[in-house]
């Protein structure tokens, strides 16, 4: 049976919560709740699995912070012996239109707290990431409160859709392929 790990990046704490920063979580939290999963506190992150097409994913949203990410990451790869090609990092991404998704099999961090402490706790900057647009309505300097910021009334009532298909594009991660999933959804 073919396992993955697939981390939502965010922040713990109620005062992140409905952020664009947290739309990791927000993604696997709707995964979860649509498959009756609940997440368990456990260590560095809240985890559940989830079994789909003979595949188990394991759903992180690590409890570490943005910034320690990769810590939480490498810990759930090796207790569930995942190898780099079995991980999907979901995250936000400003310098992507709200609501747009691109799945990559690598790349840069962009300037993301998260994606540059995983590539530095792992040592590489090949691994799959699921970035969810979250615009850049900000005037210069103001990038911080813009990402921690609670989504617009507009955004939040055209969340859902993408929402449903950034999960249809986990799925996809897992059963037919990095590389046919990116064919399949990128330029929708």
């Amino acid at each position: 049976m073919s396992k993955f790990l697939i981390a939502g990046l965010g922040n713990i704490g109620d005062e992140y919560e409905n952020t664009r920063h947290n739309i990791g979580f927000k993604v696997l939290d709707h995964l979860a709740k649509e498959n009756g999963l609940k997440f368990a506190a456990d260590r560095l992150a809240a985890v559940t699995e989830y079994k789909f097409k003979g595949r188990t994913f394991v759903l992180i949203k690590p409890t570490t912070y943005m910034n320690l990410s990769g810590k939480a990451i490498n810990y759930w790869m090796q207790a569930e012996k995942i190898s780099k090609e079995n991980l999907l990092v979901v995250t936000d991404d400003i310098a992507l239109p709200f609501g747009s998704l691109r799945m990559k099999g690598k790349g840069s961090d962009g300037g993301h707290n998260g994606l540059k402490n995983i590539q530095e706790v792992l040592n590489s900057v090949e691994y799959a990431r699921l970035r969810f647009g979250v615009g850049s309505e900000f005037s210069k300097g103001r990038q911080v409160e813009y990402v921690l910021g609670k989504w617009s009334k507009e955004e939040e009532e055209q969340l859902e859709p993408r929402i449903k298909m950034a999960v249809e594009m986990i799925k996809g991660f897992g059963t037919i392929g990095l590389q046919l999933t990116m064919t399949n959804y990128n330029k929708k």
